[in-house]
């Protein structure tokens, strides 16, 4: 059986323009998805909502897993604050593996998000969760919560997210996507 380390953010000072906070929805996010990978026959690990990043790549390095799925929500630089959207799919600059997951990630989100084109995968080397973990790594952005439009699509659409983000780790890892 297949094992995936789920990371929502532990990010409780990034506040939604909408209300809540980024820890509480990625959390929800997380908790939508697990029907469908038990369904599907991915096994789990979550990080602590009280630890640190350091502590899930720990975790997650420990533990050995198949795939790293970190899900946050993003807030645009102060100059642009409230005027970015869409979700962003990050993946190591380095990782041949992680770019074709985030590109699985980004195409899946495309289905569900209401602006397809604002859909981006972006590689990095500044992440820790994608530069330190042992698995393949993605980090997804779903959208801005510092913009009206993107903080209530997320409020609003936990449960697809969720749906979503499990049919691209089952895509990932070649297993059949089965709704519970």
């Amino acid at each position: 059986m297949p094992v995936i380390y789920l990371s929502p953010s532990t990010q409780e000072y990034n506040e939604y323009v909408t209300g809540g906070n980024e820890e509480y929805y990625a959390n929800l996010i997380a908790d939508a998805m697990i029907p469908y990978l038990r369904a599907s026959g991915i096994d789990f690990i979550r990080n602590d909502p009280g630890g640190t990043v350091s502590n899930s790549i720990a975790n997650s390095n420990a533990a050995n897993v198949d795939f790293h799925l970190a899900i946050h929500s993003n807030a645009a630089p102060p100059n642009l604050a409230g005027m970015l959207r869409g979700p962003d799919v990050y993946y190591y600059r380095d990782s041949t593996r992680g770019r074709n997951d985030a590109e699985i990630i980004a195409n899946n989100m495309k289905l569900i998000y209401p602006l397809p084109e604002l859909v981006t995968v972006v590689p990095t080397t500044t992440l820790a969760e994608l530069r330190r973990t042992a698995a393949p790594a993605v980090l997804v952005e779903v959208a801005y919560h510092d913009n009206y439009e993107d903080a209530n699509w997320i409020v609003n659409n936990i449960e697809a997210i969720g749906e979503n983000l499990a049919l691209s780790v089952a895509d990932i890892l070649g297993v059949p996507f089965i709704e519970p």
